[in-house]
């Protein structure tokens, strides 16, 4: 009996060269495919949460040691524009840190500064734990305004500046600034008090590069007029100044800007005007920044590939 004839490549394809078969693919492209076939590894869940906090909260740290920073307002002394009292819901403030590296305080503006030697009556005293584990909870609260900062700052308004020479009182018990009485629509009388319950002071005519500052809260603010015992001593430097207080992020219900009013600009009719910034930036530019650094890390290992191919 005759053995069975066996087929070919060859003999199947008329078209191929005779004893031609053809070849296998390559071990090493069967491998690529069985690995391409595979689904990628997926980053944990609780990994992509660790990651966008972390992130988050580095960003929030550099924007608000180089561009702004939250305040919590502890005092009554700029009632109403900033609520702030012992045992209540605090304003949390917005600090631009950013415009006085180009322009000086002008008048009207509220401002935070690092309190002068001079100034010896702090309106809050933040009490750091003596725990280590807690100190440092505290510390990082205070720098996303959650908790008061450990300084000695304060926040008032600018009144007059270097050069000017500011006293009270006009008949109107209005405070006087060369010459001129203010108009300050800002101002608020506590129950039972008005502007004619308003100490007057001699006239002082402010340095070169400082400031006279004062509360919204006239019966309830020691500021230059009462630090160091008034006069050239109740100034504050310049070069003290933190920052612009621009906008209200806390609680929620107190969401707006904080009026810049001139009240100089505004005795001789000028309009007055306020703006304000967003807040929570840093949380805002943790998504696009992470989304952002993948996007450039998927670049540069296509990169690699492609030339190590």
């Amino acid at each position: 009996m005759a053995d069975p004839v066996r087929s070919t490549a060859a003999e199947d394809d008329p078209d191929r060269p005779d004893g031609v078969a053809e070849d296998p693919a390559p071990e090493s492209d069967s491998g690529r495919g069985r690995h391409s076939g595979k689904a990628k590894k997926k980053t944990p869940f609780w990994r992509e949460v660790l990651i966008l906090f972390v992130t988050a909260i580095v960003l929030t740290f550099l924007i608000q040691t180089f561009l702004a920073r939250v305040y919590v307002i502890p005092s009554q002394s700029m009632e109403q524009t900033l609520h702030g009292c012992t045992g209540c819901t605090n304003d949390r403030v917005l600090v631009d840190k950013v415009t006085y590296d180009f322009s000086d305080p002008s008048p009207g503006d509220v401002v935070v500064f690092r309190g002068p030697d001079s100034w010896l009556q702090n309106e809050f005293r933040s009490d750091r734990s003596s725990n280590f584990l807690v100190r440092g909870i505290q510390q990082v609260a205070s720098l996303i305004g959650l908790a008061p900062p450990d300084e000695r700052d304060f926040v008032k308004r600018v009144i007059a500046t270097g050069g000017q020479t500011v006293q009270c009182c006009d008949a109107q018990h209005r405070v006087i600034v060369d010459g001129k009485a203010l108009d300050e629509p800002y101002i608020y009388w506590m129950p039972g008090t008005g502007p004619q319950d308003m100490p007057p002071f001699e006239p002082v005519k402010v340095p070169q590069g400082d400031l006279w500052v004062m509360g919204d809260n006239r019966m309830n603010s020691c500021d230059s007029r009462c630090q160091g015992g008034g006069g050239e001593r109740g100034v504050v430097p310049v070069s003290n100044v933190i920052g612009k207080a621009r906008f209200i992020v806390l609680p929620p219900s107190r969401w707006q800007g904080i009026g810049d009013h001139n009240a100089q600009a505004a005795a001789i009719g000028a309009p007055a005007w306020q703006v304000g910034v967003p807040a929570g930036v840093g949380f805002a530019a943790a998504w696009p920044t992470l989304w952002l650094g993948r996007r450039i890390r998927t670049k540069l290992v296509a990169a690699r590939t492609t030339t190590s191919g």
